[in-house]
């Protein structure tokens, strides 16, 4: 089965005719590591589920400095969603990490979806409110947890791609610099 429609089905259950309209609406493409798909102060205009590699989403700030929003990896979507649901030009921006396979979703498909497929209106709000979920929990974390604890809470979350991320990338993710990620994980190896 279709890992998109994998993916739908573990919320909804969709018609062959249902399936077949998803497929019809979304494309896929294939870009190379470090392809940038979505900038900074543009709009964001679709949404990309990975079915292979590894995206990631980050901002940077006014002295260079990257930071890490989000990873994703097969079966994840990413899109900078400030951007795509207010379609106003956004601030992050969207990144191949790793090769990937990516199933686009432009946002007026989207709102065919909603319409001619209403359970995808459905299917959108469990994503959007599972996101939410996750993204108050990792603030709470942020604030609440040490480096260590946030570290070992990623390398649980994303134990599978864990050994193609940078360093530099997962320190960002985490909140810290480079340098004291490289200190954390000694001590931490050490223990």
């Amino acid at each position: 089965m279709n890992l998109l429609l994998k993916n739908i089905a573990k919320h909804v259950t969709l018609t062959p005719e249902e399936e077949e309209r998803v497929l019809s609406l979304t494309e896929v493409q294939t870009f190379k590591s470090k392809t940038v798909l979505l900038k900074a102060d543009e709009v964001c205009t679709q949404s990309y589920f990975v079915t292979e590699g590894i995206m990631r989403s980050y901002t940077v700030d006014e002295n260079g400095v990257e930071h890490v929003v989000s990873f994703a990896c097969p079966e994840w979507w990413m899109a900078d969603m400030y951007s795509y649901l207010s379609q106003r030009p956004g601030q992050l921006f969207i990144e191949v990490n790793q090769d990937a396979e990516v199933i686009i979703l432009t946002k007026e498909n989207q709102e065919k979806l909603y319409s001619e497929v209403p359970k995808m209106e459905r299917f959108f709000r469990i994503l959007i409110e599972n996101s939410l979920i996750a993204n108050q929990q990792r603030l709470i974390n942020n604030l609440t947890f040490t480096a260590e604890a946030r570290y070992d809470k990623f390398s649980k979350k994303f134990h599978s791609i864990l050994p193609f991320l940078p360093q530099k990338q997962i320190a960002s993710y985490i909140g810290v610099t480079p340098e004291f990620f490289s200190k954390m994980k000694s001590r931490m190896l050490r223990k």
